[in-house]
C-alpha cells in the first residue's frame, strides 16, 4: 500500500492512503542503517510503502520505503551534532511567521531558515503576525524588515490572526498546494490556522510575560486537509536554526542578492570577507546590502552556531 506520512510521533506514523484510511505505521530497525544520518528517517509530507499486519486483531502498518523527495526542510537534530532532523518534506512553500515582539524574531534566525529553504528551492513567504498589536514605532520596524526583504525577492504579507487581516491573502496562495507554517511558538502559528480553517480548532496558548516566549502548543508535526482544497503542514515551534550540509563556499548562493553580485568579485571564489575588489562588500558600503543580512552570512560562514548547537524544538 501507499500513502502519505500525516504525523510523526517519533516511534509510529499516521499514514493516510489516497482513499481516504488512515492506519498507524511504524520502522523496522533496518531503516536507520541505510545511511540516513537524520534522526528522524520519515518526516510528514513523505510518500511511502507500507505492509498491513495484525496483531491480537488490532491492524497496523509497517513502511518500507520512502519515495523519492522532491524537497525537505532540515537543520541540526537536538543533542547530536552530526546528525539532522527532518521538519518536513514535498513542499510547496513555506509561511515563515515572524512577530517583532511577543515574542521576538531576529533576523539570524530569518536568515538561516530562508539560506535552507532556498538551498532545497522552496519559495518562502514571510507574515509579520500581530500588526494589530504593535505601537507606531514597531510598525515601522516591520515596514522596514518587510522593505528589505521584498527587496531581495521574498513576498512579505501583515497579518493578524486574532483580528483576520490580510489572512485572505494567506488562504489564497495556499489554495491547491502543500504549505509549512514554521516559526518560533507563541508567533501564532496555530491561531491562523484555526482563522484559515475554523473547524480544525488548534489549541493555543499565551505567551509567558516573564521571559516572552511562547508556550508550546505543538508537540508533533502534522498535515492536516483543509477544505478549499489545500493541505498545511502545522510544525513545533523553532528556538534556532542550525545550517547543515553546506559548505562555504556555497553559503553565499543562497543569498540571492549576493548571488546577483557574485559575478562582480574580482575573484570567482570571494567568500566576501576579506578579498579585495568584493561587490557584495562594496554594495554593503553603500547600504545596497542590508547590514543585517551580511551579518547573518558572516555568522554561518564562520561556522558561529554555538547558539544553535542545542537548539531544540520547544515542545521537547
Amino acid at each position: 500500500m501507499t500513502g502519505t506520512v500525516y504525523k510523526s510521533t517519533g516511534s509510529w506514523y499516521t499514514v493516510n492512503t489516497d482513499l481516504g484510511a488512515s492506519y498507524q505505521c511504524r520502522i523496522k530497525g533496518k531503516f536507520r542503517l541505510k545511511g540516513i544520518k537524520s534522526t528522524n528517517p520519515i518526516a510528514v509530507g513523505d510518500h511511502v510503502d507500507f505492509e498491513l499486519e495484525t496483531n491480537n486483531d488490532v491492524v497496523t502498518g509497517v513502511i518500507h520505503r520512502i519515495h523519492d523527495r522532491t524537497n525537505y526542510i532540515i537543520r541540526k537534530s537536538v543533542n547530536l551534532s552530526k546528525q539532522t532532523h527532518i521538519i518536513a518534506s514535498n513542499i510547496d512553500q513555506v509561511f515563515l511567521l515572524v512577530t517583532i515582539d511577543n515574542p521576538p524574531t531576529f533576523t539570524s534566525f530569518i536568515d538561516r531558515f530562508l539560506v535552507t529553504a532556498e538551498a532545497y528551492s522552496i519559495k518562502t513567504v514571510i507574515l509579520f503576525n500581530k500588526v494589530d498589536t504593535y505601537s507606531n514605532d514597531t510598525l515601522d520596524e516591520v515596514r522596514f524588515l518587510a522593505h528589505v526583504y521584498r527587496k531581495i525577492g521574498y513576498e512579505c504579507i501583515g497579518i493578524s490572526a486574532e483580528t483576520g487581516k490580510n489572512v485572505d491573502q494567506v488562504k489564497a496562495l495556499m489554495a491547491d498546494k502543500v504549505s509549512m507554517f514554521a516559526g518560533h511558538s507563541g508567533v501564532g502559528k496555530s491561531t491562523l490556522i484555526n482563522a484559515i480553517e475554523t473547524n480544525l480548532d488548534l489549541k493555543t496558548k499565551a505567551i509567558s510575560a516573564q521571559h516572552q516566549q511562547g508556550q508550546h502548543t505543538t508537540t508533533f508535526a502534522e498535515m492536516f486537509d483543509l477544505s478549499f482544497g489545500a493541505q498545511i503542514i502545522d510544525t513545533p515551534g523553532i528556538k534556532g536554526f542550525g545550517i547543515v550540509d553546506m559548505d562555504k563556499e556555497e553559503v553565499g548562493d543562497y543569498f540571492p542578492e549576493f548571488f546577483k553580485l557574485k559575478q562582480d568579485c574580482k575573484f570567482n571564489n570571494c567568500l566576501h570577507i576579506e578579498e579585495p575588489n568584493c561587490a557584495v562588500k562594496n554594495a554593503l558600503d553603500k547600504d545596497e546590502v542590508a547590514y543585517s543580512r551580511y551579518k547573518s552570512y558572516v555568522q554561518i560562514i564562520e561556522n558561529d552556531d554555538e547558539n544553535y548547537r542545542t537548539d531544540i524544538w520547544e515542545t521537547q
